[in-house]
């Protein structure tokens, strides 16, 4: 759901740049009641009370409700159809590489993370998943490290920080990303700070046309992400969607801080 592991630095930029144009020129033809500018009033204090049981920050409501119109048209119009568009050229095979190179290089988050949390468990593994990938794995076209019992784990900054304690403050949602609360947020800036310098820096520096080159991977990269998604905006058939996907993020952040 949530989108975040999957997006460059460039495309968000990009994103949050033209974001404000893009908000009053593309709306849905029939955007569902919960996210019009036209709301009834009765919805807010149908939600008021369980808002306070299940203890949602939601403060930029309004931005939030807006972010995720923005993202809906985005996905409908421009993402989604890259993808679509990718799916039907590319080879399953081929996807499936592409997907498990993509994850090999996410080890690295994952590696670092795991070490910041003080987890040996989850570092030593991680690392042995890196190591079996990128050699027996040819450079992480392949998954070998599944099959011998090395179970991916799943860690970013964000998490790290709620490690260290720090609270993961209010809900956002981010354009293209989508769901995120601050702490997310900054964490995913973070990673993507570091995956730069260790990955696209070098190359950029490095390589005949390296900027060329990161942003070719970056787009690649983000591509792949959204087709590992299944999640379509308003298609879940719930009437209040936004709110629905708001909690089960928030659930969701809970549980993977606990793990």
């Amino acid at each position: 759901m949530t989108i975040r592991r999957a997006a460059s630095i460039l495309l968000l930029a990009l994103v949050f740049a033209g974001c404000t144009a893009a908000r009053t020129e593309i709306r849905p033809a029939q955007p569902p009641a919960h996210i019009t500018d036209e709301r009834p009033m009765h919805i807010a204090s149908e939600f008021e009370d369980d808002e306070r049981i299940i203890g949602v920050n939601d403060p930029w409501e309004e931005f939030n409700l807006e972010m995720y119109r923005f993202n809906y048209n985005f996905d409908k119009y421009i993402y989604l159809p890259v993808v679509s568009g990718y799916e039907f050229i590319t080879p399953v095979a081929v996807q499936k590489s592409i997907t498990n190179f993509f994850e090999n290089v996410g080890e690295v988050r994952n590696l670092y993370n795991s070490i910041f949390q003080l987890n040996g468990k989850k570092s030593a593994m991680t690392l042995g998943r890196f190591v079996t990938n990128t050699t027996i794995g040819i450079g992480g076209l392949f998954d070998p490290a599944t099959s011998l019992g090395l179970k991916k784990q799943n860690e970013d900054f964000g998490q790290t920080l709620g490690f260290w304690g720090l609270g993961p403050g209010p809900y956002l949602v981010v354009p293209v990303l989508g769901p995120n609360t601050v702490r997310s947020t900054g964490g995913f800036a973070f990673d993507a700070g570091i995956r730069y310098a260790l990955i696209s820096a070098p190359v950029e520096n490095n390589a005949a046309n390296g900027t060329w080159i990161t942003y070719g991977v970056n787009a690649v990269e983000a591509v792949d992400a959204r087709h590992k998604i299944a999640f379509r905006y308003f298609e879940s058939g719930y009437p209040f969607e936004y709110y629905i996907v708001r909690f089960l993020y928030l659930k969701y952040s809970d549980f993977q801080q606990m793990k």
